[in-house]
């Protein structure tokens, strides 16, 4: 696809560092609606209502990363635009399903009054990691294993699926650490610090990803 500016995208790999920066800052920009929805239109925040806020964010989030990345779609002429979409929404069920069994794996708790902040915490880990990549390769194994596990993504987008996602993990792990230590802070329950560690990991790996596109022999900068 191709502009009257300068952005590309190739689905086969190559986008300028100005479509990866428009992607991004849409996405980016409803995480942030999504923020001032729960702040000015219901009044709470990730410590005083963590399930309604979550809610409010994954809700708000998934449809716009959903429709971005289903542009970015693998062998077009063989997958609709609308099929794309309608994977994601497996991707985002799916996803929320694997980050929820992570956490509870990894000690988040268990218990009918954390129920409903895992689950919205899975939904939003699972905008961040599964549905992007759900979008794009779909149920192809050899692209999600080499992206994913064997960690060698080829191209741009998937380096803009892979590189996020991981921020957004290894964010919400550190965000973890200081649940345990007794400083007896409101945003130590779960998952307030984690959601935060998260959101924080995920913009890291995004700013990272604008620097290894002029820095990284795979990535192209228009």
């Amino acid at each position: 696809m191709k502009t009257g500016t300068s952005v590309v995208v190739s689905r086969d790999g190559p986008m300028s560092a100005l479509g990866a920066f428009f992607v991004y800052l849409i996405s980016g920009f409803f995480l942030g609606v999504g923020f001032w929805v729960a702040r000015n239109k219901f009044a709470v925040d990730l410590v005083s209502d963590p399930s309604l806020t979550l809610f409010l964010l994954w809700s708000i989030e998934f449809p716009v990363v959903a429709v971005v990345y289903s542009f970015l779609r693998k062998v077009p002429e063989k997958c609709s635009w609308s099929k794309a979409v309608g994977r994601s929404i497996l991707g985002l069920i799916s996803g929320a399903f694997m980050n929820a069994l992570g956490a509870i794996a990894l000690g988040a708790p268990i218990g009918i009054q954390y129920l409903p902040k895992t689950i919205h915490w899975s939904f939003l880990m699972s905008v961040f990691t599964f549905v992007p990549a759900t979008a794009v390769f779909g149920a192809s194994w050899t692209d999600w294993h080499r992206a994913f596990a064997s960690m060698k993504p080829t191209g741009n987008i998937e380096y803009m699926i892979v590189i996020p996602a991981y921020g957004a993990i290894v964010g919400g792990w550190f965000g973890a650490w200081p649940m345990p230590l007794d400083w007896e802070r409101p945003w130590q329950e779960w998952p307030i610090c984690v959601c935060y560690g998260a959101i924080g990991g995920y913009i890291v790996g995004t700013l990272s990803l604008m620097f290894l596109f002029s820095k990284h022999k795979n990535l192209k900068v228009a």
